[in-house]
């Protein structure tokens, strides 16, 4: 049977890698130190912004983008970051890593994506290679659960981070079945019309991305952890009365200076949409959204058990969510 840490290793894929700074190897009482397993891009703007919201009130935050979510659970377990992003529900239940999630920060709104010239239906890729964003993450749970729901098996699931960059190997070629975000499947109907089909999912309701940290940093900090909560659930709000916004803050705060003009252009229109579907959970999600994934990755073959039975508790501290929704009022 494999160990905790090898089981974490299997997790991980690997050496910790960072993207940018390498983590410090301690923090201060008043920092808190955040692995983000991607690399940030126009659909992380708001959550950028709410991080430099929370700096104004007084907490030191340090982010390190890493080369993926599993990559930066790692870190979070091993305690060289305090807070993670992702969705860790395997990591939680099967390796018993200390670390409950705090904060919904989105819910799943994802595209399953084919090249029409191979398939046309969820049967078609029965035998087939798909390529989603990482293990553990929302886009593999996705994938597992309609070939579950379909009764079909992939040849392989590939790992490839970044919705950008599945879209791109989409239009040359290089994937024929993948799952993307909805400005890469607006880029992709765009660039090629009529190449690509995009499959049902019918009712799929769970955390695409949340925050988590280790319960110990949970309870020590939580005059920290609460500023933070508070900060990104403002944000969201603002976000859905005003998603221009994002571009006032983008300038502000100098997020993503360097990004080219064509990808500025879709700040927009991305955060538009946000706004339109109501995508964004202004509650922070708690106990509701916990059953909900709790369900989810159930299915999804993440987590093992009957849903009905296993406690919200031992995936979730509701916490930090309950005392902000009480302090900013319910939405």
């Amino acid at each position: 049977m494999l160990n905790s840490l090898s089981l974490l290793r299997r997790f991980a894929g690997g050496t910790l890698v960072a993207a940018a700074l390498a983590l410090p190897s301690a923090a201060s009482a008043d920092t808190i130190r955040i692995a983000f397993g991607d690399i940030a891009t126009v659909e992380s703007l708001h959550f950028l912004a709410a991080v430099e919201r929370a700096k104004e009130k007084g907490v030191d935050i340090e982010m390190t983008f890493f080369k993926s979510e599993d990559v930066a659970a790692q870190a979070v377990v091993s305690g060289d970051a305090d807070v993670g992003v992702g969705t860790p529900y395997a990591l939680i239940q099967k390796v018993k890593a200390p670390i409950r999630v705090f904060l919904q920060l989105s819910t799943l709104r994802f595209y399953p994506i084919v090249n029409a010239e191979a398939y046309k239906t969820w049967k078609d890729l029965d035998g087939q290679e798909v390529a989603v964003h990482a293990r553990g993450s929302g886009t593999e749970a996705i994938m597992k659960l309609m070939a579950e729901r379909e009764g079909i098996k992939y040849s392989n699931i590939s790992y490839v981070p970044g919705a950008e960059v599945r879209a791109g190997a989409l239009l040359q070629g290089n994937v024929k079945a993948s799952i993307v975000d909805s400005p890469n499947r607006n880029m992709l109907m765009e660039k090629a019309p009529g190449k690509f089909i995009v499959l049902p999912l019918g009712d799929v309701k769970a955390s695409d991305e949340a925050l988590y940290a280790n319960t110990k940093f949970l309870e020590e900090h939580q005059a920290a952890v609460d500023i933070l909560v508070e900060s990104i659930l403002q944000t969201w709000r603002d976000v859905q009365a005003n998603p221009d916004v994002v571009v006032e803050w983008r300038e502000k705060y100098g997020l993503l200076a360097d990004i080219p003009d064509d990808m500025a252009a879709e700040i927009k229109p991305y955060f538009k949409d946000l706004s339109d579907g109501k995508a964004l959970p202004l509650n922070g999600g708690g106990a509701a959204a916990a059953k909900d994934d709790i369900a989810f990755y159930s299915l999804a073959g993440q987590i093992e058990g009957d849903p009905a039975t296993l406690d919200v508790a031992t995936f979730w501290d509701v916490g930090p969510v309950d005392r902000a929704v009480a302090k900013l009022g319910a939405q």
